[in-house]
């Protein structure tokens, strides 16, 4: 996400780095620049504009320009300027009063609802609170069954919504049943259609009034853009929004709609969908994201990642087996399992400063299929083998290759790097992660 406005804008800064004081001309050809990349990434022109003006007036207004670190302080007032427009901070669910609170999701057709509804459980039980999934879509029974299903996956109760009840009377019902579950908050699935209409805006009056939700947030899809925002101001005018949720995020490379929504409508972006599995989902930090727009990663998010997907103990005694030389090919499968529980590598060396536009060192990770094989290599290995692996002669190879669907050139190369790691680990103290991946992948 963010791919090519991120790349337009180091290359925009990249000049202004390097020069210590700039003229306003100097200036005002980058802003054009700035200006032009926005709008390709499908930003609101009224934000583009609104977002230019301030940034000009703060420095040409503030003799930012007479300064002999000019450049640095432009950018310094872009990422400000940029932080404003998504929404200062996280705002958060405002989970407030006495319990069970009600969240309202709601959105066209299309948009995700239903499976943000399984996330959003998911991520709220993490939060160590204790969702309840209600579908309320009785226009689409396909969407009851998914939700149930999805609820199964999370291991949270859902209502058990009728196609034959109607959609009030399905809340009504849950939100005297959600107690008895030991649920504290209910998230409400509802219907939605290809445009607005007139009867979607009654039925969702009614749910909101019946529910008294203390959350009423809009699902929209990041990858129709500016129609995005569109959507968000006439939900936002009819059923005053509390925040927006998007989904879709991971294939949206301009992100016009996330830099636009809380500028036109005021309503915060809250989370953001960033792949089909159910974890993939992230509450919106404009601090962080303004950061990895400009080039300058995400350390916070990163460091959150690994306290969430590393088990602490285990990779200390790892490390501990490293320095006494006792790496073994099990150490390795939990390493690429820990990589693989926080995501791609692309989008990990993207929140490390100075490393996300480094093609080489993107080149050098391993994506996921790489992963995938490397560990079907290692699990078609028996236990002796993966302690010992100077025990794999050319047999044992053939039948590991069989095993894993790789070829025995392929176990044979894996085999060699390992070896050359475990020599170069008998030397080194606490080696990095990223630098053992590339050494294992790099021929791979």
């Amino acid at each position: 996400m963010f791919d090519n406005l991120s790349d337009k804008f180091s290359n925009i800064f990249q000049k202004l780095r390097g020069r210590g004081r700039i003229t306003e001309s100097d200036l005002k050809e980058s802003l054009r620049e700035v200006r032009l990349a926005l709008l390709e990434a499908d930003v609101n022109y009224n934000v583009v504009k609104n977002f230019l003006a301030t940034v000009t007036d703060k420095a040409v207004g503030q003799d930012v320009l007479k300064s002999i670190t000019a450049g640095q302080q432009v950018i310094k007032i872009v990422y400000d300027e940029l932080v404003a427009v998504m929404g200062e901070g996280f705002s958060g669910l405002k989970l407030q009063g006495k319990p069970p609170w009600a969240i309202m999701l709601i959105g066209l057709q299309g948009s995700g609802k239903t499976t943000t509804a399984g996330k959003l459980a998911l991520y709220l039980k993490k939060q160590g609170h204790f969702p309840y999934l209600v579908p309320a879509d009785v226009a689409r029974p396909a969407a009851i069954t998914q939700l149930t299903k999805l609820a199964q996956e999370v291991n949270v109760p859902v209502y058990p919504s009728t196609v034959e009840m109607r959609p009030v009377e399905i809340v009504d019902s849950a939100l005297k049943l959600c107690g008895s579950h030991g649920s504290d908050v209910v998230i409400i699935d509802t219907a939605g259609r290809l445009s607005i209409d007139e009867e979607l805006m009654k039925e969702l009056s009614e749910l909101k009034a019946a529910s008294n939700c203390v959350e009423t947030l809009l699902v929209a899809d990041a990858m129709t853009g500016q129609q995005a925002v569109g959507i968000a101001t006439d939900f936002n005018q009819r059923l005053s929004l509390t925040g927006v949720i998007l989904t879709k995020m991971e294939g949206d490379a301009r992100g016009g709609a996330a830099l636009s929504i809380k500028a036109v409508t005021g309503a915060a972006l809250k989370f953001i969908g960033v792949g089909e599995k159910l974890d993939a989902f992230e509450p919106f930090h404009p601090d962080r994201m303004a950061s990895l727009i400009l080039g300058m990663g995400d350390v916070l998010s990163l460091i959150e990642k690994a306290q969430e997907n590393i088990d602490e103990k285990e990779a200390q005694s790892m490390y501990s087996r490293m320095e006494r030389g006792k790496f073994t090919l099990n150490d390795f499968r939990s390493q690429l399992n820990m990589i693989g529980k926080m995501g791609s590598v692309e989008t990990l060396l993207s929140m490390i400063p100075g490393l996300g536009k480094l093609k080489k060192l993107k080149d050098a990770t391993p994506d996921a299929k790489q992963i995938q094989k490397l560990t079907a290599m290692i699990d078609s290995m028996t236990i002796q083998e993966r302690l010992d692996c100077r025990i794999i002669d050319n047999s044992r190879k053939r039948r590991i290759a069989s095993g894993s669907g790789t070829t025995t050139s392929d176990v044979t190369k894996l085999l060699k790097s390992f070896t050359e790691t475990q020599k170069l680990l008998r030397n080194a103290s606490k080696p990095g992660l990223n630098g053992l991946l590339q050494r294992f992948t790099k021929t791979f």
